[in-house]
């Protein structure tokens, strides 16, 4: 049974476990997105946050654990670089898991496996939709308030008329 068991053993020895998340680590900060199986995709994905949070302070002492976990000096400056000005300002949740269906050759369930902010069809903000109509008696006030302040100018307006006369 598998009670209280956290960790996915990917059906490997935990070096050969270490030496995948590593290299698959490496591809995802190289390449933004990777197409994995869903089991290697939610493993990457507990792997890499941490490392990503990690890479939001820029010194020398993450820059080291960082590399004890990836070890390729070329992944580790485009973590410290163009990704983590742009996660900088987002409090977590780095990467987004999409299911791809079942893999032609031995049917398992695949995975893309990205960068939220490297992906510039969800990334772009569309224009606001427009404000949902209430159907609460409330309105009536803020309808009124508006339309206070619309007759305030024009009423000032009339003054300068009369004054000018």
């Amino acid at each position: 049974m598998r009670h209280r068991v956290k960790l996915n053993h990917l059906g490997r020895t935990a070096a050969h476990r270490k030496s995948l998340l590593s290299n698959l680590a490496c591809e995802l900060i190289s390449h933004k997105r990777i197409t994995t199986t869903l089991a290697k995709a939610k493993s990457l994905r507990v792997y890499v946050e941490p490392l990503l949070t990690r890479a939001k302070t820029d010194n020398t002492h993450n820059r080291r654990i960082v590399f004890s976990y990836l070890q390729d000096k070329e992944a580790i400056k485009e973590l410290f670089g163009a990704i983590s000005e742009k996660i900088a300002s987002r409090p977590g949740g780095y990467t987004r898991i999409i299911k791809l269906g079942k893999r032609m050759g031995d049917n398992a369930e695949t995975a893309l496996i990205e960068l939220v902010d490297f992906n510039e069809i969800y990334g772009k903000t569309t224009e606001k939709a427009p404000a949902k109509r209430t159907r609460r008696a409330g309105g009536a006030k803020k309808k009124a308030a508006e339309a206070g302040d619309e007759q305030a100018p024009a009423a000032e307006g009339k003054s300068e008329e009369k004054a000018a006369e």
